[in-house]
């Protein structure tokens, strides 16, 4: 069971897959919900320091490096993006739609792209890192709801 944990805490680490991904395997692993919870709100807070203070730094070094300048143009482009969108969005309301940003589980969004864009923006690190929490957690809830929709379904039509 601890590798099955290890296998979620990791994958909740990853960027674009999040805890978005690991949620449901989690589930699809049969592993007690309110642990597996936890432990991919945990894994898919760890990299947001790190993505405020350092990433856009590495994105605007790698940009003109022959081996990994796409990706960092990519990333950088996705950053700034995301970042202009939120802004236009939100007005003064930048907490709210940085949280409903990281919260929603749609692809582009999550805890990497919405620190990117908070870090591209210069929203303050404390509310980044609270505003990124509270949308984590938003995104766990609904995918657990999903994932335990999905199982169920796929449990009852096996079931019969």
């Amino acid at each position: 069971m601890i590798k099955n944990f290890l296998f979620i805490f990791f994958i909740s680490m990853l960027p674009l897959i999040e805890l978005r991904g690991a949620i449901p395997v989690s589930q699809a692993l049969q592993l007690p919900v309110v642990p597996a919870y936890i432990v991919c709100i945990i894994a898919n807070m760890i990299p947001v320091p790190f993505i405020y203070l350092f990433a856009r730094k590495f994105l605007e070094w790698g940009k003109d490096k022959p081996a990994i300048g796409g990706i960092c143009r990519f990333f950088l482009v996705k950053g700034s993006a995301a970042g202009e969108k939120l802004q236009r969005k939100a007005g003064k309301g930048i907490f709210a739609a940085l949280m409903l940003f990281v919260g929603i589980p749609l692809p582009g969004t999550g805890a990497w792209t919405g620190t990117l864009a908070a870090s591209f923006l210069g929203i303050k690190f404390r509310e980044t890192v609270a505003a990124v929490l509270l949308g984590i957690i938003m995104a766990g809830c609904i995918m657990m709801a999903v994932s335990f929709g999905a199982f169920g379904a796929i449990g009852a039509f096996v079931g019969k």
